[in-house]
């Protein structure tokens, strides 16, 4: 498996978070939609917040990246969020 984060902070992070929460349905949508999807989390914290996506290969993950920054350009630039910081790598545990 291969996991990839996303991580948004400073001007408009705490505004994309609240609009991917009111998405959740169509968030939830595309990333099941990317194949090899495992799972997904967003959490919030005080300075915007952060996803991680689990994919069964690093071709996924990767698709997802991508369909997330197409998704925020579409949806939410208007809050002209900086580019997120992304760290990926195998899976080591994963534990459900």
């Amino acid at each position: 498996m291969y996991a990839v984060t996303r991580g948004y902070s400073g001007k408009g992070a705490r505004e994309l978070i609240d609009i991917l929460e009111k998405n959740k349905a169509d968030i939830e949508g595309l990333i099941k939609s990317i194949k090899g999807f495992v799972g997904y989390l967003l959490v919030r914290t005080p300075e915007g917040g952060f996803s991680v996506s689990v994919f069964q290969d690093k071709a996924g993950a990767y698709d997802s990246v991508n369909v997330a920054r197409d998704w925020i350009a579409k949806n939410a630039a208007h809050t002209r969020v900086a580019a997120p910081m992304i760290s990926e790598g195998a899976v080591i545990l994963h534990v459900t």
